[in-house]
């Protein structure tokens, strides 16, 4: 009998893990062990493929995305792997297997779950999910100053971690519009840096300006600080928003997502022509996810019964194994996280978003959201202010200016400009990445 021969292809950047504890190597032997708990102790980003003959494991944190097709030869199987579609894509077409591809055999890793793939041939046998990261749910006292005390000591502490891999003569930028959640990273890497005794001079806070709310916003956030001399606006044309750059550089096509994105090239382009050699971004993606604070009412399938009972719904959508979720794209910030990640690689930036962190997750999963709800939308959507200031207050001592949420496109486009600008229309967005392809 004629005994299939596998190949394993992994495109992946191992210069982009970045993991505090441990060997890429040790992390990679834990990814290959059945052990979920050793692979929840790798700390820090990752995106690992393990293999022991026929078996191959992969995992991933939240922040990066991995993705996989599994082509047909002769000889056997073969995996490739890489963080993007058009990467797989050219790898087939080098091997001459473009025929076999299309966007939607690919398939993603999901966050937070070791995929063991087995590589035997015709017929292909399903994946097999094991979840790595399961934080308890409610553990935490109904006590808004020690969850703000927990939730943002948790997001000082993974920072610090992050600000002592970064060379001490490199700047430091955030991506920064005066909201919660990238007012609260700028507040606390500042203080971090401070009490690590680096250089508070190499942070600079960087806000889109394309005419919207954000930029007003950002220098009375900080002025009531006294840290205006960190406000540096990108100043940038509306007309320079490109869809078609975005979804192709995205590789998605959910229009809140792309609308970010747009967003985020725009930043990110404008910061690289100014400064060149810039490398380390921080920003607050994540920080809605976790506290639950987004409108429930755009959403006909949600309930905040539905929000609140679902373990990370927001990080992860309806979960592995459900009907909703989609084997190519994964589900919540586990595919949203694009919106984030792509701008910053095209343009040559390591971002880096704390809230994120399974660490901090664990903080935010475990505050009795029931409790200190009863269940009111109104009471879910002003949690998140008086969590995160009363953190910031217990961690660095700074009372943080709270504003009305805003998503990063509503504030750096004003609303009519924005929605002349980028049609919102799924359809139209599906149709410009499948054409990549046609």
């Amino acid at each position: 009998m004629n005994e299939y021969v596998e190949r394993v292809v992994d495109l992946l950047d191992p210069s982009l893990n970045q993991i505090h504890n441990l060997s890429v190597d040790e992390a990679r032997r834990r990814v290959l062990s059945r052990e979920p708990n050793a692979v929840r102790e790798i700390d820090g980003s990752f995106a690992l493929l393990a293999r022991e003959g026929k078996t191959v494991r992969m995992a991933r944190s939240l922040d990066r995305p991995m993705r996989y097709f599994l082509a047909k030869r002769a000889e056997g199987p073969a995996l490739i792997v890489a963080d993007r579609i058009d990467a797989i894509f050219n790898q087939l077409k080098a091997e001459g297997l473009e025929d076999q591809f299309h966007p939607s055999y690919t398939r993603m890793v999901p966050a937070h779950y070791v995929v063991e793939i087995q590589l035997i041939g015709c017929p292909d046998p399903d994946p097999v999910y094991t979840r790595y990261f399961t934080p308890q749910r409610n553990s935490l006292p109904a006590d808004l100053d020690e969850i703000g005390r927990r939730y943002i000591g948790a997001l000082a502490d993974e920072i610090a971690k992050w600000l002592r891999g970064v060379p001490a003569d490199e700047p430091i930028g955030a991506a920064f519009s005066g909201g919660i959640d990238s007012g609260a990273v700028f507040l606390v890497t500042y203080h971090v840096m401070r009490q690590c005794g680096m250089n508070p001079a190499r942070l600079k806070a960087f806000t889109l300006n394309l005419g919207g709310p954000d930029l007003q916003q950002a220098r009375e956030f900080l002025e009531r600080l006294g840290l205006a001399l960190f406000l540096e606006p990108i100043d940038a044309d509306p007309a320079s928003l490109d869809v078609a750059e975005t979804v192709r550089v995205m590789e998605d096509y959910k229009p809140l997502d792309v609308d970010c994105a747009s967003m985020g090239l725009a930043l990110c382009r404008g910061i690289r022509a100014r400064y060149p050699q810039w490398k380390h971004l921080v920003d607050g993606d994540g920080g809605d996810e976790n506290l639950k604070d987004y409108p429930i009412e755009e959403n006909p399938e949600l309930t905040i019964r539905s929000v609140v009972n679902n373990l990370m719904l927001y990080q992860e959508g309806w979960g592995v194994g459900r009907i909703k979720h989609s084997l190519t794209y994964s589900g919540g910030l586990s595919r949203g996280y694009l919106r984030t990640y792509a701008p910053t690689r095209h343009h040559g930036f390591a971002g880096f978003s704390p809230f994120t962190r399974p660490n901090v997750i664990e903080v935010a999963e475990g505050i009795p959201f029931t409790a200190l709800t009863g269940m009111s939308v109104e009471k879910l959507y002003s949690l998140k202010g008086e969590i995160v200031s009363r953190g910031v207050k217990a961690v660095t001592g700074l009372d943080m200016p709270v504003f009305a949420k805003r998503r990063f496109q509503h504030g750096a486009v004003p609303a009519g400009r924005l929605h002349q600008l980028l049609s919102g229309q799924e359809s139209e967005y599906r149709t410009r990445f499948l054409a990549m392809y046609n």
